[in-house]
């Protein structure tokens, strides 16, 4: 079924009510909002919305887009305005271009993404803090923590770092970069004294990798893991052995950026 434009749309959501990006039966979804929204906005006229891929219940993301197909060319700026006038207060776009590749495909275009987990530990965080970030109530090691985020860049077998994965899984994948830092960037007055980020940039991840990586490093800073572990746990030689695994819950996880590689655009 061809449509007469194609749009990118840029936009970001607050997940912590919503059950992820895909449509779900009676469940509260990221798209079913946005079709909702494109349904009033765009009223009498064909259009398609698709995703640039799945995310969980409860992630958030402060980039990420979806591929608008539609029959009447948009008025970019009063399109923006109107989608947020009617749009949740979780959800707001950002930015629309038209497309002009007729080949471009959201879900298949090679693309780098950046993921950031943001945590805490050490005390109980106000309840106001659960939506953004993971407070661990163990002291953590924060800086052994460091070393082992980074034993997870270069190319690796993550199958033990995959949910469920098939046969069919490609599990030896790359990480681009892999590091722990302070966070300096995600505030709120309500915030404890001092918080930190686990950042990750690779061109595509498995299901729940982030947070079992997460998972992973919050055992090693609490003394329940040794950096060796780690890298068993990543060498191809023990796939087939059972390590434990502990999944980071989804709130404290965020999509921060999407770069299409090789396409020229004013998002970029």
């Amino acid at each position: 079924m061809n449509y007469k434009y194609a749009y990118l749309v840029r936009f970001q959501y607050l997940g912590f009510r919503l059950h992820g990006w895909q449509k779900q039966p009676n469940l509260k979804t990221v798209h079913f909002f946005v079709d909702k929204t494109l349904k009033f906005v765009c009223k009498g006229i064909r259009c398609k919305s698709v995703g640039v891929g799945r995310t969980d219940a409860k992630v958030s993301s402060t980039d990420y887009y979806f591929q608008l197909f539609i029959d009447e060319k948009l008025d970019e700026p009063f399109f923006i305005e109107d989608f947020n006038r009617n749009s949740p207060s979780d959800i707001r776009v950002l930015a629309v271009e038209q497309l002009h590749d007729e080949e471009f495909n959201i879900i298949q275009h090679p693309k780098i993404k950046e993921y950031r987990y943001y945590f805490s530990f050490g005390e109980k965080n106000h309840p106001y803090c659960a939506p953004f970030l993971t407070g661990y109530l163990d002291e953590l090691n924060v800086e052994l923590m460091k070393e082992g985020a980074q034993l997870f860049e270069g190319f690796h077998n993550f199958k033990h770092y995959c949910t469920k994965p098939s046969p069919e899984t490609k599990v030896e994948r790359t990480i681009d970069l892999c590091r722990i830092e302070e966070n300096t960037e995600l505030s709120a007055s309500f915030f404890p004294q001092k918080s930190y980020v686990l950042i990750i940039r690779g061109s595509g991840f498995l299901r729940n990798q982030i947070r079992l990586i997460m998972g992973a490093l919050a055992e090693l800073g609490k003394g329940n893991y040794g950096l060796e572990f780690i890298k068993k746990s990543l060498s191809p030689e023990n796939s087939d052995i059972d390590f434990m695994k502990t999944i980071a819950p989804a709130s404290g996880l965020h999509l921060h950026g999407i770069e299409f590689k090789n396409e020229k655009s004013k998002f970029h």
